[in-house]
């Protein structure tokens, strides 16, 4: 088993779903610390740490993040294929990027930094902390699951909750009752008519109803309705918001969260470019230098209970790490 391998598996054996990522944040900088890097550890939230490690400092930072979507799934090696929680997004992307930077430094390359943050599947406050940490790199290399191309650039994120208040009742006498439910589910299906923006690299807005809550028990009329959508944005969140808005009119209250703007990255030859359809920390890192995006294993499984890195492209993105940032810093 390579380097490689054994650490992304190493890592892989830590459960760290968003909020539960001290396990590998301690993993991590053991690792680091036993190797003569400067890691700090820079408290996000009580129980919660960003891992920054650095030599010389001045060139390129690494960077990817910790935490991954429940539930979790242990790792196995089988068939050429590395499986589990994380494998593609983002653990096998952090062991390919500590390995590469090991190597840099060995070789006498030390202005490379690493930067892990956690929470960046919900809410990003990992990468929100780590940007005012007193960062000197002129490049930061995010890493994401791109199929081994550079990202282009990416799509941003907006969530925002639709609610709909009804008022409860026994639901034998639903009459004396309103539900909260029904228009919702009237008003969902009206979202596939709204225009939203298209732009010529990023393509169409998109959006994801993923979560519905109603009610409390079945033979009550649910008294508040709510889903939490996620959209997908390539440009400005104004005419977006604005599209919602209209689409909701009086029937529902929309609460806006955490919002990521779209974002173009900088490229280099050698490497196969390419846009991609999610979005990632880079906007949130801008104190860290000019961005771009790596990584190896798919979006496509990452996510799913399935989700896998051949292990092939996994030892292979530790030399293309490397040759990203001996470009750069030439």
């Amino acid at each position: 088993m390579s380097d490689v391998v054994a650490l992304a598996t190493e890592l892989l054996s830590v459960e760290s779903t968003s909020g539960q990522e001290q396990g590998a944040v301690d993993a991590v900088a053991r690792w680091l610390l036993a190797r003569d890097w400067n890691v700090t550890l820079q408290e996000v939230e009580p129980g919660r740490s960003n891992v920054w490690a650095t030599r010389r400092g001045g060139g390129v930072t690494l960077s990817t993040h910790l935490d991954t979507v429940p539930p979790y799934v242990p790792p196995r090696l089988e068939g050429g294929r590395l499986y589990g929680r994380g494998s593609s997004d983002a653990k096998g992307i952090a062991a390919a990027m500590m390995i590469a930077a090991q190597r840099l430094a060995e070789a006498g390359e030390e202005r490379v930094d690493l930067l892990f943050v956690v929470g960046e599947e919900k809410g990003s406050p990992g990468a929100r902390a780590a940007n005012r940490l007193p960062a000197t790199s002129k490049f930061l290399v995010n890493g994401e699951p791109t199929e081994s191309k550079l990202g282009s650039g990416g799509k941003g994120a907006q969530r925002v909750l639709v609610r709909v208040r009804g008022r409860e009742a026994h639901s034998a006498y639903a009459h004396l009752g309103m539900s909260a439910l029904d228009p919702l589910l009237e008003l969902l299906p009206q979202l596939r008519e709204v225009a939203l923006p298209v732009d010529p690299v990023l393509g169409a807005t998109t959006y994801n109803v993923g979560v519905l809550r109603a009610g409390t028990e079945a033979n009550i009329v649910p008294g508040l309705a709510e889903a939490e959508i996620m959209i997908r944005l390539v440009g400005d969140v104004a005419p977006v918001k604005a599209a919602f808005t209209a689409w909701a009119g009086a029937r529902a209250d929309l609460i806006w969260g955490a919002h990521i703007p779209a974002q173009y990255f900088h490229v280099i030859n050698g490497f196969e470019v390419e846009p991609v359809a999610y979005t990632s920390d880079i906007p949130l890192l801008d104190r860290w230098g000019t961005p771009l995006l790596f990584g190896p294993g798919s979006i496509h499984v990452a996510h799913t209970p399935l989700e896998y890195i051949d292990v092939a492209e996994l030892e292979a993105s530790v030399g293309a790490y490397e040759r990203i940032v001996r470009t750069l810093l030439a």
